[in-house]
Formats: C-alpha cells, sequence, structure tokens
C-alpha cells in the first residue's frame, strides 16, 4: 500500500481506537469499583458505548491498514463491516442518542425535580436504550447492507442507492437527526438548567452547608455534560460536512483525506468523553487514584 497522507492519518484513527479503548475500559472499570454504575446508569452506558467503538476502531484500522482483499462472501461482509466502518459507526449512532437521553434525564431531574422523583423509572432509562438500540439497527440494515457491494475485489460504499438525490436526502436527513436534532436538545435542555441553577443560587444565601454542597455536585454534573456536548458540537462537525461534500462529489479523491483527518476527530471524542467523566466524579477519582501506582 502506498504510504501516502491517508495511510498515516488512518494510522492516527488506530492510534486513537488503542487509547479509547484502554481509557474507555479503566472508566468502566472504576464506574463499577465505586458503585457509580447504578446511580449514573446513562453515563455507564455511555462508556460501555464509546469502549465498543474504540474496540472496534482498532479492528478495522488494523485491517485498513494492512491493506487486505477482498474476494467472496467473506469479502462482501469485510468491505460492509470493516471499509463501511458499519461496527465502529453503530455504537457511535447509539452513543449520541444516548448523550441526547443523558441530557434529557438532567434537565427532567433540574427544571422538573418532582416529576422527576414521582415518575421517572429505570425501567423507562432501559426502555429507551432498547428503543435506539433496535432502531439504529434497523435504519443500518436498510440503508447499509442493500448499497455495498464488491466488483472485482474492489470495495465500493453506498453507491446502490436508486439514485443520487436520495443518498442526498438520506445523508441530510442523517445530519439532522444526529447532529442537529442533537444540538438543540442540548442548547434548550442547559439553557433551562442553567435558569434554574442561577434562581436557586440567588435563594441559596444563608442556606445550610449540606444544602450548598449538594447543590455544587448537581452544577458538577451539569458542567460536565455542557464540556461534553461542546466537544460533541465540534470534534463531528468536520465529519457530517465530509460527508456532505463527498455526496456532492463522489469521485473527489482530494477528499480522502479530508475524510480520514475528520473520523480522527469525531474519534478522539472517545477520549475526551471518558476524561472528562473521571475528573468530574469524585468517587470514580477515588478508585482511580488507587489504582495509580505512582502518587503523593
Amino acid at each position: 500500500m502506498p504510504r501516502g497522507i491517508e495511510f498515516y492519518l488512518q494510522c492516527a484513527v488506530l492510534v486513537i481506537g488503542i487509547v479509547g479503548t484502554v481509557q474507555n475500559a479503566v472508566i468502566i472499570y472504576a464506574l463499577v469499583a465505586s458503585k457509580q454504575h447504578k446511580k449514573q446508569v446513562l453515563i455507564f452506558y455511555q462508556n460501555v458505548l464509546d469502549f465498543a467503538c474504540s474496540f472496534f476502531v482498532v479492528i478495522i484500522y488494523s485491517i485498513k491498514v494492512s491493506n487486505v482483499s477482498f474476494s467472496g462472501s467473506v469479502g462482501y461482509w469485510l468491505c460492509l463491516l470493516i471499509v463501511n466502518e458499519h461496527l465502529a459507526w453503530y455504537p457511535s449512532s447509539c452513543a449520541i442518542i444516548n448523550l441526547a437521553m443523558i441530557t434529557i434525564e438532567r434537565y427532567l431531574k433540574v427544571v422538573h425535580p418532582v416529576w422527576s422523583k414521582n415518575k421517572l423509572r429505570n425501567w423507562m432509562i432501559y426502555t429507551v436504550m432498547a428503543i435506539s438500540m433496535i432502531a439504529v439497527f434497523i435504519n443500518d440494515v436498510v440503508t447499509q447492507i442493500p448499497t455495498n457491494t464488491v466488483i472485482d475485489g474492489v470495495c465500493y460504499i453506498s453507491v446502490l442507492w436508486p439514485s443520487n438525490t436520495l443518498r442526498l436526502i438520506y445523508l441530510i436527513w442523517t445530519i439532522i437527526i444526529y447532529y442537529v436534532l442533537i444540538i438543540v436538545i442540548f442548547i434548550y435542555c442547559y439553557w433551562r438548567i442553567l435558569l434554574v441553577i442561577r434562581r436557586q443560587a440567588q435563594v441559596m444565601v444563608g442556606s445550610s452547608a449540606a444544602q450548598a454542597q449538594s447543590n455544587k455536585a448537581r452544577n458538577n454534573v451539569v458542567k460536565t455534560m455542557i464540556i461534553v456536548s461542546a466537544f460533541y458540537a465540534i470534534l463531528w462537525l468536520p465529519g457530517y460536512s465530509c460527508l456532505f461534500l463527498m455526496t456532492l462529489n463522489p469521485h473527489a479523491v482530494a477528499l480522502e483525506s479530508f475524510y480520514y483527518a475528520s473520523v480522527f476527530l469525531g474519534y478522539s471524542y472517545m477520549i475526551i468523553n471518558p476524561f472528562i467523566y473521571a475528573i468530574s466524579f469524585d468517587p470514580v477519582k477515588r478508585v482511580l487514584l488507587e489504582v495509580i501506582p505512582c502518587k503523593n
């Protein structure tokens, strides 16, 4: 395989996958050891999805940099799952939906605390998680399997759409659902949350230390999710922009380098997420400090 810029960008994505796999595995261990996985169900689920995505990125890009040839039925499935990166995009898509679920959960608990305490149950959260996973799976099966093919040992991705217009419509729908709508949810929910926190801060003057501590913990969670949301908006924008340009110009070879650079930024989000969680939850930090061999 020629050692062009695309190859080195693929190697960079592979490194991102390795680091993300290790980091998410450590954070999952810390969440379980500190028993925070029972209290923070959606955040634990987020790390599991990020771990799965990182793990499959390692497999996918290990095969990509090896320049594997595609032939027969095995070649077709390698084309579908590896070159198309379907194994990584599936948990990644579920993780994006889960970010919106975390945001909505925070919104309900802060803005509508009485309703959430009386009505919000874990079975509701598990049901929404299951529905989102099934919906993403059905969407991928319907749109990915029929549109990929292997011809003379070469993998062609998303070339069997009935028309390029239909493919463009689907891409725009995907960007609206997985990017625009998610950001709208972030902005609306956290804007309302910040308004509530500001009002409570004005009332907190002279309040007890215990209540102040409780409000501080809640504010830390909100700050964490705002940072997570901001990084999502920034790091995934190049990826969606690249996919849009590649759909408009399917034969533009120059966009391949842009694609791998945007994938590098998008997948680096899997590294940022566990780091933010680790420094935001005191029980998780304590477990992590215990496993560090050299500490003061």
